[in-house]
């Protein structure tokens, strides 16, 4: 045992020194399958946070739906913008309730016309037939205030020539106020028979003779608060002779007038007065007399009622109405009336202008 001790104690330390590399060996392994435990671990989680950028997209979808409900809100917006301007003319129509008919049909220009652009367009209009028209005058015989007045109210319901085919006989007998006053009814009648609805007119003329023999001392009145308190006589008539027996601005809104400018969209107003403050509005004072000229005229002569000869009208490329007749230029000339057309006016006996611009005077009553 004592021997074997020293050499055992050095076998066992070489026996150590040899298990310590095996153990070194072991330990290496042990470490080798932990990491290798670890490393799947980690390949594990690489495929989730893969997994989560495949989800991914899903998160992209969300702003997909929020440009959804953008497009969806765009259309509201546009609606709020398309009902603003239903509420503007509301607006503009309550604003001017209270004031003048012309400022309420300003509110509203036809067309879609901004205020600027439809005043220029009327003025353009007015100034192209006064060039058509230089010669324009009423188109009723009269020498003085009171045979105007008498002729206009005569006029209603028929032509001017009619009334002008009328009246020599009339003014013959009865020249002044005084004497048509006393007149006998029925020979007033028989006069006037050929002018139609001549009981009332009989009626009418009588009485207003009277007024002015009793109120005005036999003389006609030149303002319109005046003119229009004679039987008879409303805003039309009275602007008839103040402005062409007093030289007196005034706007003659008869059937030509009213039909002319619906069509040309100056107004969409029907009624006489409305249409007066509408037009008026639209021109200075100053040229209101000679613009109801021009547009009657033309309403006479080449913008019918029934056929419009648009084809032969000097203004057609100013016409919101243009194509409502006939619009080839040699079947329109056709249409054309009075001077414009190679016929008489309306007028016995026109002015010096008119027969020096080719125009002829009408025949009297009775002739072929």
């Amino acid at each position: 045992m004592g021997e074997q001790g020293p050499d055992g104690g050095r076998k066992s330390a070489k026996a150590t020194k040899k298990a310590a590399p095996a153990e070194r060996v072991t330990a290496e392994k042990d470490a080798v399958k932990k990491a290798a435990k670890k490393t799947p671990a980690k390949k594990t989680a690489a495929p989730a946070k893969k997994a989560t950028a495949k989800k991914a997209p899903a998160k992209k979808a969300t702003p997909a739906k929020k440009s959804t409900s953008a497009r969806k809100t765009a259309p509201v917006a546009k609606r709020a913008v398309a009902k603003k301007p239903a509420v503007a003319p509301k607006k503009a129509t309550a604003a001017v309730k209270d004031v003048a008919p012309a400022k309420t049909v300003a509110a509203k220009p036809p067309r879609g016309e901004s205020r600027t652009a439809l005043v220029r367009r009327a003025r353009r209009i007015n100034r192209e037939l006064a060039e058509v028209y230089p010669y324009a005058h009423p188109e009723l015989d009269f020498e003085n205030p009171f045979q105007l007045v008498v002729a206009t109210v005569l006029s209603a319901q028929t032509t001017d020539l009619r009334v002008n085919q009328t009246t020599p006989a009339l003014f013959a007998k009865y020249p002044t106020p005084e004497d048509l006053a006393a007149a006998n009814p029925e020979e007033v009648e028989e006069i006037l028979r050929p002018t139609g609805f001549f009981r009332a007119k009989t009626k009418s003329v009588i009485g207003l003779s009277k007024a002015l023999a009793e109120d005005f001392g036999g003389e006609v009145p030149g303002r319109l608060e005046d003119l229009v308190k004679l039987p008879g006589v409303g805003r039309k008539t009275a602007f008839v002779v103040l402005g062409n027996a007093f030289g007196r601005p005034g706007i003659t809104v008869d059937t030509h007038f009213q039909r002319l400018v619906r069509r040309w969209e100056w107004t969409a107003e029907t009624d006489p007065d409305k249409i007066e403050a509408a037009v008026g509005a639209l021109f200075p004072k100053s040229d209101w007399t000679d613009l109801s000229h021009h547009v009657i005229w033309h309403g006479r002569r080449i913008c019918h009622a029934r056929k419009p000869a648009c084809g032969a009208c000097p203004i057609a490329p100013l016409c919101p109405a243009y194509g409502e007749g006939e619009t080839d230029p040699e079947k329109a000339r056709k249409l054309l009336k009075y001077e414009k057309g190679g016929f008489p006016g309306q007028r016995l006996n026109p002015p010096r202008a008119y027969l020096d611009a080719g125009g002829k005077p009408a025949p009297p009553l009775g002739s072929a």
